[in-house]
């Protein structure tokens, strides 16, 4: 019996393209375009004074370095997870396999307050590390460890299928011709992980930076030193300044595509070089 394959028609095409940009424009483009419209009722300059106040780029820097740092962090951590949940059998391999999955899950002001918690100074972990002078709680190190906690599952989870569907005879044939260990995992594996890599750490990324409720406790939320951006936006529509809360969403969204525009491209560059 002869299999006749029909392609989709011009009909079907249309409608799920028409469907696909109506959803996108209302999930999507008009929220944004809303923003952008808003933002500009400051005017240049109006703006420009709002992205050059002292409060809100110092705001910036801590979101933005505590954000890079704990993404960085998440690319080993991940990593190691992954590589761990794929490779070795262990007794409660599934339930740590499913704990991964618990930021995801966890509302995060849960996070937020079982972190200070435990880092406050008279926490479980800071009452010890208080007496040498060693902070965590209402510090940068705090919102990098909340950064880390609910950002980590975005490379374990992308990682682990590559992982998986890596055929062991890639390995087996490099073993044979002579490589070691650490050539075959720089030359045979990581490049085959690059892609999900890059894919996992600007998840993390993107996720990190517009955190607010796992932050906000752990952070103290003190102006200049551990204030981040989202708490900031927040601040300014409390105080009924719509206009400048929306500068500052513009800033982060400009500044957020850009980054992750960098990442997907070095990620398409890494996918065709496997191509």
């Amino acid at each position: 019996m002869k299999l006749i394959f029909r392609p989709y028609s011009k009909t079907s095409f249309g409608l799920s393209l028409g469907l696909t940009v109506f959803y996108l424009s209302l999930l999507v483009i008009i929220p944004l375009s809303a923003l952008f419209f808003k933002s500009a009722t400051l005017g240049v300059s109006g703006l420009w004074e709002v992205l050059t106040e002292n409060r809100i780029q110092q705001a910036l820097y801590l979101s933005f370095g505590a954000g890079g740092v704990a993404a960085i962090i998440n690319l080993f951590v991940g990593f190691l997870f992954a590589w761990v949940l794929v490779r070795y059998d262990f007794p409660g391999k599934k339930i740590l396999d499913s704990l991964v999955d618990l930021p995801f899950t966890l509302p995060t002001a849960v996070a937020g307050i079982a972190l200070t918690t435990i880092y406050a100074p008279n926490g479980f972990i800071g009452k010890y590390l208080t007496p040498y002078g060693i902070k965590i709680a209402y510090t940068p190190i705090g919102i990098v460890i909340a950064l880390v906690f609910i950002g980590f599952p975005f490379v374990v989870r992308t990682v682990q299928p590559i992982l998986e569907d890596l055929p062991k005879e890639l390995e087996e044939s490099a073993y044979c011709l002579g490589a070691s260990r650490f050539q075959t995992f720089t030359k045979v594996i990581l490049p085959e992980l690059i892609p999900s890599l890059l894919a996992g750490t600007s998840m993390a990324f993107a996720r990190g930076i517009g955190e607010y409720g796992s932050v906000v406790f752990i952070s103290g939320n003190l102006p200049g030193k551990t204030e981040i951006l989202p708490l900031l936006i927040v601040t300014k529509l409390e105080q009924y300044e719509y206009a400048k809360a929306t500068g500052i969403a513009v800033l982060m969204l400009v500044l957020s595509f850009t980054i992750m525009f960098g990442i997907n491209y070095l990620q398409n560059r890494a996918s065709r070089r496997l191509g």
